[in-house]
């Protein structure tokens, strides 16, 4: 009798284990979009024209913009591999980007890329393939690997409207190709939303505040009229004090003229190739640069350099720069 009942006992422990099972296995694919629920979809990026049958499976993502992108649609099911951190995961995120195996600290070698095993490769900076950007790209598609390369902040995709729409759809070619069109449509309304109430918070600014965007280096870097971070500096009330143009995101100028400029705010990005601490220091130990205004006044703002970058932070970049620029509109 005692024989029957643990050979009872021991059956209805493994079907609890192979029911839970089943349950997990259910769970996971669940989060990833099945081919039968997916419509075919053609996507023209930076000039490869790309036709996908089904979904991705095996996602590796090259830069943390492109990273969160695929997070906050809910895609980290698909995701094999990811690379090249530049600050901190958004904390709404970091549950889901440690499910994420981190291939490469910085970009991955071939051979580690290779390795992840991936079917396609996401990345928001052209570097990430290497030299020349379209051969990388074609290699990997000899290779029956596809690729995204995000046309928001880069150069060598000739543009084909505005930097903000750029985001939207570069969110909406994503959402197509995973066939998740519906979240990127939520999640592009809930970027616009939030920047419209900072816009709205912060009402008809004249003058704009003076401010040195400055992204490090010596002789200094600082970004171009034409470029995201401008449009977050804009956007938030700001005017650059360099107006010149270029043929990316960042320029160099010179200390003569940051100094007879004298900007009333001083930005420094805080990343993890170069803390905004250090950045800091090089301003209030030079003597020279003690007659800005700026350092006179210890206006500087500090803010993660991936605020600062074409991905889901645009908004959350503006009001924080709004708010630091025009702190009593945010009360």
């Amino acid at each position: 009798m005692k024989k029957h009942h643990y050979i009872f006992m021991l059956v209805t422990c493994l079907l609890v284990v192979l029911t839970a099972c089943q349950m997990q296995v259910q769970n996971t694919n669940s989060k990833q979009v099945t081919a039968s629920s997916f419509n075919p979809v053609t996507i023209e990026n930076c000039g490869i024209s790309i036709t996908y049958k089904q979904p991705p499976k095996r996602v590796v993502t090259l830069n943390q913009p492109a990273t969160e992108i695929m997070l906050a649609l809910g895609l980290e099911a698909h995701m094999v591999g990811t690379a090249y951190l530049d600050d901190r995961i958004l904390p709404e995120y970091q549950k889901s980007y440690a499910q994420v195996p981190v291939i490469a600290k910085n970009y991955p070698s071939q051979e580690v890329l290779l390795g992840a095993e991936p079917d396609f490769v996401y990345a928001s900076f052209p570097g990430a393939f290497g030299k020349n950007t379209t051969s990388g790209r074609k290699d990997l598609l000899n290779l029956g690997i596809n690729s995204y390369l995000a046309e928001g902040a880069i150069e060598v995709c000739p543009r084909k409207r505005g930097l903000l729409e750029n985001i939207y759809s570069e969110i909406q070619d994503i959402g197509k190709i995973f066939g998740v069109s519906d979240r990127a449509t939520k999640l592009i309304a809930s970027i616009q939303k939030d920047l419209e109430n900072t816009h709205k918070q912060l009402g008809k600014i004249n003058p704009p505040k003076r401010v040195f965007w400055y992204a490090s280096e010596s002789p200094p870097y600082t970004i171009t009229v034409d470029s995201i971070p401008n449009l977050i500096l804009k956007s938030a009330g700001g005017q650059n004090i360099f107006q010149e143009q270029g043929n990316g995101t960042y320029i160099t100028v010179n200390w003569e003229d940051v100094i007879n400029r004298n900007p009333e705010i001083i930005i420094l990005s805080e990343a993890s190739w170069s803390p905004a601490q250090q950045q800091r220091q090089l301003f209030e130990s030079n003597p020279a640069y003690s007659k800005i205004a700026a350092v006179q006044n210890n206006k500087f703002v500090v803010i993660d350099y991936s605020y600062s970058t074409s991905g889901v932070r645009i908004a959350q970049g503006v009001k924080q720069l709004a708010q630091a620029f025009y702190p009593d509109k945010f009360k």
